[in-house]
């Protein structure tokens, strides 16, 4: 007589994982999720990243000095554009961690409430938040790549890139993270009726006085101005890039380095903190 053993359960033909590799599964399945999401959504985001800075380099390093105005029209036109393009990749990341992950996220705190669905994966809730702000990290590097097509190609003087390899390579990843962290802290902060006062009161500010279209040791002439900008991070960036890019003036990267950590880790914390509050509320 045979004697047949039971069964396996289910428990037993699925391998047991432990916490931390079920939260590392999770972290790469979410931020999988996205780029899926980013390639179907293509026709949206390629043109959004592209638009901003193609009109700022078109408008001030092609059609200014085109027609002989403003600081385009110099002896200085193509030193402006070199200046300039460090500006606008140090734009591009910053507006790409708004648009990728502040308003998203404002939007699925708000009539959405897909972040509900994010949160049931198996790990930590600090974790869920810190894969937005890897996504728009990502996505604020390739923002940052679709500039150098633009300032090779669209000004009427040319750019003299200098590159410094080691000094772009470390930025890069700080910057992307920094506003990433940015996106984060604003998108736990601002409901989606208070959006364009974030436009408005916010990142219209921190645009205009973020050291673009012009060196921040320019400033000098106006001493309060120059202090007062410090406490802009965009301010950082742009300089940091223009050593990274440029051979002309920039802020010392003792500077540079330092307060785009320092600015990343508030962000992150204050991002963290609202993020947890929202959803544990």
């Amino acid at each position: 007589m045979t004697t047949t053993s039971p069964a396996p359960t289910r428990a037993e033909l699925v391998p047991k994982r432990s916490p931390r590799a079920a939260a590392t599964v999770a972290f790469l399945a979410l931020l999988l999720r996205d780029f899926v999401v980013l390639r179907k959504n293509a026709k949206e985001f390629i043109p959004r990243t592209l638009l901003q800075p193609l009109l700022l380099v078109f408008v001030f390093a092609y059609v200014f000095p085109k027609i002989g105005q403003g600081v385009g029209g110099g002896g200085g036109a193509a030193g402006f554009s070199t200046a300039l393009v460090a500006g606008v990749v140090g734009l591009a990341i910053i507006f790409q961690g708004i648009q990728s992950v502040a308003l998203p996220m404002v939007q699925e705190f708000g009539y959405t409430r897909e972040i509900e669905d994010r949160v049931l994966a198996p790990m930590p809730v600090n974790l869920v938040a810190l894969e937005k702000v890897t996504a728009g990290a990502l996505y604020g590097a390739v923002s940052a790549l679709l500039v150098f097509p633009i300032a090779k190609f669209v000004p009427a003087t040319p750019v003299h890139l200098d590159i410094n390899w080691p000094v772009l390579l470390t930025l890069t990843p700080l910057c992307c993270f920094m506003c990433g962290s940015l996106g984060l802290a604003f998108g736990t902060r601002f409901e989606p009726r208070t959006v364009p006062a974030l436009f408005g009161i916010i990142v219209l500010p921190l645009t205009m006085l973020g050291c673009i279209y012009y060196p921040w040791q320019s400033l000098h002439t106006v001493p309060w101005l120059q202090k007062l900008v410090l406490i802009n991070p965009l301010v950082y960036m742009c300089e940091g890039f223009r050593a990274a890019l440029t051979p002309g003036p920039h802020m010392s990267l003792w500077a540079i380095y330092p307060a785009v950590i320092g600015f990343a880790a508030l962000f992150i914390a204050v991002g963290l903190a609202g993020f947890r509050k929202r959803v544990l509320a």
